[in-house]
This record gives C-alpha cells, structure tokens and sequence, in this order.
C-alpha cells in the first residue's frame, strides 16, 4: 500500500459533504467506558454482520466466518460457531476461540477453516479488529483469474494498491501454515483474494471489515460484467490513488457500512439477544 497519510474524519467528512454548518453532526466511531461494554457492542455488531451476509447470500453451506477480537483478551477472538445459519445468529450464540484453538466460551465448535485463517490473520495483523471472509459467488468467480481487481470504478479504487493475491491454493485450509502464508499474503492490505476460494477482508471494527468485504464482491461483480462486455478502460494511478484516500481510509469504511447496521437492526432486532 501507498506510505500516504491516511485523511483525518474531519477531512473525510469534509470531502463527502462540505463544510458542516454549526449545531450539525455526522456519526462516529463510539467510545466505551468499560470492556464488558465495549465487548457487548462489537457482538453486537458481529451478530449484524452475519445477518448482513445472509442479506446479502453470501452463505455456502458451512463456509464462512467473520471475526472480532476481545477488547480484554487480545488473543482471542468471537466467531460463529460451526455450522449455523448466518441469518440465525444473534449476539449471544457467538463463540470464543483464543490463537491455540481453546474455546472459552460457547457451547458449540469453532469452524476449522475459521480458526486457522483468522488465527493466523490476527497474529500477522495486530492492528487489525476484525476479519471477514466467504464464499461470495462474484467473489470466488472472480478469485479463480488469479489477478487482482483493476481501478475500473470509483468503489473499486479503495482496493488500488491496497489487496493482496494469494495464489497457493491446496484445498480446505485445516494447517497453520497455509494460514500464516494467507497472512502474509495479506499483509498490510485491508483485503486479499485468495485464488480459487475467495475474499478477506479486515479493519479496525467489524463494520469497516463488513464493509470492505460487500464493496470488494461487488467490485469483482462489476469486474466480472465489465470485462463480458469488452475491454474496461482504467482509472490513471494518480486519480486512482486520489479516489482511495477519499474512500478507502478506516473512518470511510465504518462510516460507509452505517446505513446497513440501520438497515438490519431495523429489520432484525432479535440479533440483540
């Protein structure tokens, strides 16, 4: 990725909207005043997560998992457990693995693939809150080319020069040690396709790496649709560049997935159980 400052939120904001007239507000990120209350918000936020994903049908069977690291044990992280619906899963049914695997709480198993790509992820990444990843069909589509998404749209330029490619592909990932090259693989990106298999994504809360994770298929969607159709012509690097500092820093990725957290508690209240 670029060594580029990151924009400050006011800049971001500024960018998006213009000058804020006094007496009006845009929302950020919360802050807590406990970790039993900061814990309580980012399974929360989880449990939309997944409900979004279902929204969106980007479950496949069992596959797919998206992970948040414990604001008191850093080693651990929540995750859905093995086998359950996305569109089923509320706050209360999420698991906690630490990074050996041990379970500390939850009374179901923990997804294998799960715990050794977010594992692995979390170790290689530590500024990174959370992980999302799955089967998404654009996104496994176009993981199969094996090369990375071009700057062909204004949402895919939060991408330009920011994902990895991890290109080993060797089955169900069930050993630590593809995990730590998927990681790598990662590296200080904010998502990687991994050929033949699909998307991550991460970020700093869980709905920056949600975010990420929808507007990285859709730009493999419209990536896919571009090049049925002829020779897509390409953003020049410097607007490209340009375009990712406005929409591709950590503060327009929470901000950009709020109108879906409005949408699914709306729709989903019981994900707050």
């Amino acid at each position: 990725m670029s060594e580029a400052t990151p924009p400050t939120v006011s800049q971001v904001i500024s960018a998006a909207v213009g000058p804020v007239p006094e007496g009006v507000s845009l929302p950020t990120p919360p802050s807590f005043d406990s970790a039993d209350e900061e814990r309580r918000h980012r399974k929360e936020q989880l449990a939309a997560g997944f409900r979004l994903f279902g929204k969106f049908g980007f479950s496949e069977g069992v596959a797919g998992h998206i992970t948040v690291r414990d604001p008191e044990i850093p080693d651990a992280f929540w995750v859905n457990p093995f086998g359950m619906s996305f569109s089923r899963i509320r706050a209360r049914d999420l698991i906690l693995v630490d990074h050996a695997g041990n379970l500390l709480h939850g009374e179901r198993p923990v997804n294998r693939a799960a715990f050794v790509i977010h594992s692995e992820v979390h170790k290689a990444r530590p500024d990174v809150l959370a992980a999302a990843h799955s089967h998404s069909l654009h996104g496994k589509a176009f993981s199969s080319l094996g090369i990375p998404l071009d700057p062909i749209t204004q949402d895919a330029c939060a991408f330009f020069e920011d994902h990895g490619l991890y290109s080993d592909y060797q089955g169900v990932v069930d050993d630590a040690e593809e995990g730590k090259r998927i990681g790598a693989a990662l590296a200080s990106y904010k998502a990687v396709i991994l050929q033949n298999h699909g998307l991550l994504a991460v970020g700093g809360s869980v709905a920056e790496a949600v975010w990420w994770f929808i507007t990285m298929e859709r730009s493999c969607q419209a990536q896919l649709l571009a090049m049925a159709a002829g020779t897509p012509r390409l953003i020049d690097r410097e607007t490209a560049l340009r375009t990712r500092s406005q929409i591709g820093g950590p503060f327009a990725g929470w901000f950009q997935a709020q109108p879906l957290w409005e949408q699914i508690t709306a729709s989903d209240p019981d994900l707050f159980d």
